[in-house]
């Protein structure tokens, strides 16, 4: 068949782009379909930070953060015009649920994680300077913590990787919406929609990586492969006609749950987010919800009253909304795993692997990880370039 590829993947979030990147890398012919456009979905929809994952501590999820640091440092070398460091402040209040002595501990094994590396520092705000922070809360406070964690345009590095992978060869179509896969003994036949007509490609492996979209994608394989028990949490942002943070990033605590929350600049307003709502409908309707914004709206009036107000003056605000991929299970979300998941149809040669979850951050991890398990099926080739050593930047 002319259009024979190693790799089909499916998706054009930052875990499609990720494995598209790493396999042509490695010498791969590789197809990349995408519904409708880089980053439309989750990876346009997040908190827009390259990080360990602090609040991970908390369940005990240390070898993701590990990993997620290390992976954060590397970023900063590799795309320096699209990922930066930036100074977090965690204020602690009379009523704070996250004592001192635990976000000391915390943020000191935070920093052990991350080896010491650039950004891994920590300490706390004078007294004398919390007046410059921005418009925070004063009455009550007792504590001040700082830290580094970087930031990102979410979809300006899907992009980004993408344009990578594609000067290494692989190829893109977008959109072009998958419609289904058969399964063969030594790979699968990929049906897609593209240009206003069915289309359709061999591979030696389908890469399942549709985010939200996943268990969808899976379905439509035959014969029938596993697809676990998920559950879709939604998480919402407020972008503000509110004057930004200055100083930072703050990372506050609900006063309603104990949930961590960011309020931080984002292309010259102020973002605050997320929550996590469990979520049952489709992923293309996907939308805010009224509680939520609630929710957001008040955590900012606790902390940051006069930017609140500036906000509601404005009367202006953009809303948007993305899903996370959590192992089914009982319990608050908050405590599920934020582990990637794979799954393959077979153990020995797979044909197809599926991505469940993930973090923007760890998105190289994930790709070597897919590109290991899928060793066994794909043909020996020569790689072209060294993925650590790619620089990222802006398309």
């Amino acid at each position: 068949m002319a259009n024979a590829f190693d790799l089909a993947i499916v998706g054009g979030g930052i875990h499609g782009v990720g494995v598209a990147q790493r396999a042509a890398a490695a010498g791969h012919r590789v197809l990349l379909l995408e519904k409708s456009q880089l980053a439309a979905g989750t990876s346009s929809r997040s908190s827009k930070l390259i990080h360990g994952g602090l609040r991970y501590l908390e369940t005990g999820q240390l070898r993701l953060v590990r990993e997620s640091l290390h992976e954060r440092t590397a970023l900063l070398r590799l795309a320096p015009e699209l990922v930066r460091l930036q100074r977090f402040y965690i204020p602690v209040y009379a009523d704070t649920r996250r004592r001192p002595w635990v976000l000391a501990s915390g943020l000191a094994l935070y920093a052990g994680l991350a080896g010491f590396a650039r950004g891994a520092g920590f300490g706390r705000v004078p007294r004398r300077e919390w007046d410059t922070l921005d418009g925070l809360e004063t009455r009550g406070l007792q504590h001040v913590f700082w830290y580094h964690d970087g930031q990102t345009d979410d979809a300006a590095l899907t992009r980004a990787v993408m344009g990578s992978a594609r000067r290494l060869g692989a190829e893109a179509v977008v959109p072009g919406a998958f419609v289904g896969a058969e399964l063969r003994e030594d790979g699968v036949i990929v049906r897609y929609a593209a240009n206003g007509s069915m289309q359709e490609c061999r591979a030696r492996v389908l890469v399942n990586a549709a985010g939200p979209w996943a268990a969808h994608v899976a379905r439509e394989v035959a014969p029938a492969i596993e697809v676990p028990k998920l559950e879709l949490v939604q998480g919402t942002h407020l972008l503000l006609a509110a004057p930004p943070p200055e100083r930072g990033i703050y990372y506050v605590e609900s006063p309603r749950d104990g949930r961590a929350i960011f309020v931080m600049p984002y292309h010259g307003a102020l973002m605050i987010g997320t929550t996590e709502v469990r979520y049952r409908g489709s992923p293309d309707d996907v939308a805010p919800t009224a509680g939520e914004q609630h929710y957001l709206l008040g955590v900012l009036r606790r902390y940051f009253p006069a930017a609140a107000a500036a906000a509601s003056d404005a009367g202006r605000r953009r809303l948007f909304a993305g899903l996370r991929v959590l192992p089914g299970g009982p319990g608050h979300v908050f405590h599920r795993s934020r582990e990637t998941h794979f799954v393959v149809d077979r153990d020995r040669r797979p044909r197809v692997i599926s991505i469940y979850g993930g973090k923007l951050t760890a998105f190289r991890a994930t790709s070597a990880q897919v590109l290991q398990r899928i060793a066994a099926s794909l043909p020996a080739r020569r790689a072209v370039a060294n993925v650590d050593a790619l620089p990222l930047t802006p398309e």
